[in-house]
């Protein structure tokens, strides 16, 4: 399955979206990735760090370098900034001149181009009538009593809200904490693997000592080396399919490396370039 990581960003904008827009109607990804913070005003929006620096006009329109965190800041006030002003297609960068600093429209200028940040509210109205289908890995990035904030507005949103893709989300933290709170308060929840979750699969599937692990995760996500230990590993496909668990890889974007994987038999491949994959994938056909 393709999982568009951050909206996939080598095609447009990541985590904006237009991005996500482009990946369910253009690209026909089965898997949207994304992460999600808590703001000021407690309002979940999606964003792979914690400050919009790095892909925002936030620089500009502030005049400092200083870091713009999404906890210290207000949902209105983050709608303010242009998320495709560092976004790189070929020499050009296609969205820096959509808004100017002083122009009093900005809000309604970039919503208009779905440029701005983006609440996970606003992402599932976007596309629950028409595509109940679409699949979800979504990370909570904010830790210790945030982040259990975060995973009761998040579970909330989605009872109440958006029922239909309850079953249709995998939710993760690299936060222990947080990954508690998702087992303890939210058990029927898919969950992909933490880090240490994920840590402790694979030291006893290399140890040969698989009786002494207690995952209970849904997903196994994992990059294809940590902490100089190749995970590319059809061992570790194999146990973690014998207990009902999906292995998606993650981020991988060149195609030797997706061929390697799709020919071990993983069930998911993150990628920043959807497009490629989906390329990829029409050579197995």
């Amino acid at each position: 399955m393709v999982a568009a990581h951050r909206g996939g960003g080598v095609s447009n904008p990541e985590n904006t979206l237009k991005a996500f827009k482009w990946c369910v109607n253009t690209a026909k990804v089965e898997i949207l990735e994304f992460d999600l913070y808590l703001t000021k005003d407690e309002q979940l929006v999606i964003n792979h760090d914690k400050s919009i620096n790095r892909t925002s006009d936030v620089e500009v329109l502030t005049n400092s370098s200083e870091k713009y965190y999404i906890a210290d800041h207000t949902l209105d006030e983050l709608k303010n900034f242009n998320l495709g002003y560092n976004f790189k297609k070929g020499e050009e960068y296609p969205y820096r001149d959509l808004v100017k600093v002083d122009d009093v429209n900005r809000k309604e200028v970039l919503a208009e181009n779905d440029l701005c940040i983006v609440t996970l509210d606003e992402l599932f109205g976007t596309f629950y009538e028409e595509n109940k289908e679409l699949l979800f890995i979504i990370e909570i990035k904010d830790k210790e009593e945030r982040g259990k904030q975060a995973t009761k507005l998040f579970y909330e949103t989605l009872a109440n809200k958006y029922p239909d893709y309850l079953n249709r989300v995998v939710a993760s933290s690299f936060n222990k904490e947080v990954e508690d709170s998702f087992r303890e308060n939210y058990p029927s929840l898919y969950r992909g693997a933490s880090v240490q979750s994920t840590i402790s699969f694979v030291a006893t599937e290399y140890l040969k000592v698989n009786i002494f692990d207690q995952s209970d995760f849904t997903c196994l996500q994992i990059p294809q080396e940590q902490y100089g230990i190749n995970l590319v590993s059809k061992s570790i496909v194999a146990r973690a399919h014998r207990r009902g668990m999906a292995v998606q890889y993650w981020t991988i974007n060149d195609e030797n490396d997706m061929r390697t994987l799709i020919e071990l038999g993983c069930d998911a491949i993150m990628t920043d370039d959807p497009e490629l994959l989906i390329k990829v994938l029409e050579e197995y056909k």
